[in-house]
């Protein structure tokens, strides 16, 4: 059989995690049943690995030109996995195949995550005494699993991902040869090569581990028709992505709306689609020049690449029996995106709260995510959360946030609008008045009308006042007034730029008898609006 990789990114680690990789230098049962077993075991929900003989490891990478199996032995080899494979418990079979790598032969055995797991190997499958023994990977090894982690492993054999479950709505017609030659082109499969792939679909499928239930009831995977369906929706209703824009933001003025038209189709097409109108309509770039300096400073009112984890995390994640679209919802100051439904339970409240890293024991879609790193849109690994973290400090934007509730019923994510964006005006106008705010002379007036309130003050901090002021042009609640302002604890930022415009009564409260109230909201004063005129 052809895998559903290229053989080339396997050996260089390049689209699949060095864990879900081991290299055998030659064949040895013993060991390479241990990770077959604990391949299939798939404990933490990674979709199993691959398993390359022939191939010598030096310091975790393929050592080239590669070592090779010599052809006379190929077929005693797989005589003896065919063999082997019978001493598994229950019965699991991984696929082979060999391929040709630097003029040599290599075999490659894909192991797939079970359905019928635990599975337990012989500690010696050459052995007359065959004692079985449950493996499980951790990190690059594969050890025995003991104690807590057995009684994990035992619990997880109800727990097939949804996405790896076969659906009898799916048949063989609902899925587009077009989207998945289109695919195995894209990771540089040989199934690509099959000839009229549409009299050969079952195969194919076949091939790619996309068929479950015994052979006189095939199933269809439900990843099948998520990744190679164009119509995904007749299946998984509401699957879509809907795009809806606030000028004002939803809260000054939910009213006044932009839907764009429903996003729908395969998952890479959803991915493709949402980002290309995020990148065309909504990505801004900023280039400015520094007073006697030769360098410029470039900075984004989102980074692309922040919002691409984003948008890949949402589908990737995405509970397909809900019936709610994934909603990206876009407002001056940040765009926030929702997905149902919410993250696991073996991710503590205060992880999500912290939003620097949520790590998963179990993934709710764990082949999709397989399809989806080959493609290189998402890595796994828990790293998604941090990468848009890391995008948004390298572009000088305050971070993301993550709000889910106690039922994990849903997953929010708001991503901030870099801070020059909103004091100057550009990609979404927060208002008017800021557009023609011009800090200096802003600094000028403000310092000249209050000097004993700004005796000692920085450029930024002009800055910074004159946003939070523009900001109130409409009634608007502290939260949104200092969002984007970072580096001090909320009472800090309240003392330093909101109080000092109350003080000056530039700006006023909107419920001035309820100073604490948590609809508080603040709204420019006529000296106010003649300060920013």
């Amino acid at each position: 059989m052809a895998l559903p990789i290229d053989i080339e990114d396997l050996l260089k680690k390049c689209k699949v995690e060095s864990d879900r990789i081991e290299f055998k230098k030659g064949w040895n049962p013993i060991s390479i049943y241990h990770t077959i077993c604990a391949f299939a075991n798939d404990f933490d929900n990674i979709g199993g690995g691959y398993i390359l003989v022939g191939v010598e490891e030096e310091n975790g990478i393929a050592k080239r030109p590669i070592t090779g199996i010599p052809t006379e032995q190929l077929d005693a080899i797989q005589k003896q996995i065919l063999q082997y494979n019978q001493l598994i418990e229950p019965f699991y079979a991984p696929r082979l195949s060999i391929e040709e790598v630097d003029g040599l032969n290599i075999l490659v055995i894909w192991v797939t995550s079970g359905n019928n797991r635990p599975y337990a190997a012989p500690q010696d499958v050459t052995a007359k005494l065959k004692k079985p023994v449950y493996y499980i990977r951790y990190g690059s090894s594969s050890i025995e699993a003991k104690g807590e982690m057995l009684d994990q492993l035992r619990d997880m054999a109800s727990r097939i991902p949804f996405d790896d479950r076969g659906n009898e709505e799916i048949k063989l017609k609902d899925i587009s040869p077009l989207l998945l030659k289109d695919y195995l082109v894209k990771v540089g499969s040989r199934l690509a090569q099959t000839e009229e792939l549409t009299d050969h679909l079952d195969e194919v499928l076949e091939q790619m581990e996309l068929f479950d239930g015994p052979k006189e009831k095939r199933l269809i995977k439900n990843v099948a028709a998520m990744m190679f369906c164009e119509h995904p929706e007749r299946f998984f209703k509401t699957t879509q992505v809907d795009i809806v824009v606030f000028p004002e933001g939803r809260e000054n003025n939910p009213d006044n709306m932009i839907e764009a038209p429903a996003i729908k189709g395969s998952v890479p097409i959803m991915i493709q689609e949402a980002l290309g109108y995020l990148r065309t309509n909504i990505i801004k770039k900023r280039i400015q020049k520094i007073p006697n300096d030769e360098k410029a400073v470039t900075c984004y009112n989102y980074p692309y690449a922040a919002l691409e984890e984003a948008v890949v995390n949402a589908l990737y994640h995405r509970d397909y029996r809900e019936r709610e679209p994934v909603e990206i919802c876009i407002e001056p100051h940040r765009i926030s995106i929702l997905s149902y439904s919410g993250p696991d339970r073996t991710i503590s409240m205060d992880a999500i709260k912290e939003a620097t890293t949520l790590r998963a024991r179990r993934y709710r879609n764990r082949r999709l995510g397989e399809f989806l790193k080959e493609l290189g849109l998402t890595e796994g690994r828990a790293t998604g959360i941090p990468t848009i973290q890391r995008k948004l400090a390298e572009n000088g934007s305050a971070r993301a946030t993550i709000e889910t509730d106690n039922d994990r019923s849903y997953f929010l994510i708001d991503i901030p609008c870099h801070p020059s964006f909103l004091s100057w005006g550009e990609g979404f106008k927060v208002n008017e008045a800021i557009e023609s705010v011009d800090i200096k002379a802003f600094a000028e007036r403000i310092s000249k009308s209050f000097p004993s309130h700004f005796q000692v003050i920085s450029k930024l901090d002009f800055e910074r006042l004159a946003v939070c002021l523009a900001r109130c042009a409409s009634a608007t609640s502290a939260k949104q007034i200092l969002n984007g302002i970072e580096g001090l604890s909320n009472k800090q930022l309240r003392n330093k730029y909101l109080q000092p415009l109350l003080d000056m009564e530039l700006i006023e409260m909107t419920i001035p008898d309820k100073p604490r109230s948590q609809n508080q909201k603040y709204v420019l004063t006529e000296k106010g609006k003649e300060i920013l005129s």
